[in-house]
């Protein structure tokens, strides 16, 4: 049985607890840089897979503002739901991710070559003699 995705999020750093529990810091969905192109140090993925049975490959990739030119594109990551009571639980990192250009990106997640989810990261440019945004919207990053 195919399994629901129960929810993607994109963070800037993840703890996982001694029981279990996982901690996710910094949820983002816009990046604000003084200057283009910036890297983005750690940016984190986190899935979870819900009301599914069997074994499943998870494939992540951020796509450029024109929709099909990919900037990164993330591992093969396995999903096994033992049960459709099961839950799994997926952190991917990418490192040093290098947006060249304003505009919206695109996050795809992708469950056995088909497409699950499509969202929007924004890439903006502030203007320097403002200072930056603070908060989970805009999380700091260095040029």
């Amino acid at each position: 049985m195919i399994p629901d995705l129960q929810s993607s999020i994109l963070c800037d750093d993840v703890r996982q607890e001694r029981n279990g529990k996982f901690m996710l810091i910094g949820l983002f969905d816009a990046i604000g840089a003084q200057s283009l192109p910036v890297r983005y140090p750690r940016l984190f993925m986190v899935t979870r897979w819900c009301s599914g049975e069997g074994r499943f490959i998870q494939k992540t990739r951020i796509l450029k503002p024109d929709q099909s030119s990919v900037l990164v594109e993330g591992k093969e990551i396995p999903v096994k739901l033992p049960s459709p009571e099961a839950t799994a639980t997926n952190v991917e990192v990418f490192v040093n991710v290098s947006f060249e250009e304003e505009g919206t990106h695109w996050i795809e997640i992708i469950l056995g070559g088909d497409l699950k989810l499509r969202y929007p990261l924004r890439v903006t440019k502030i203007k320097q003699n403002k200072a930056p945004p603070s908060g989970p919207d805009m999380p700091e990053i260095q040029p």
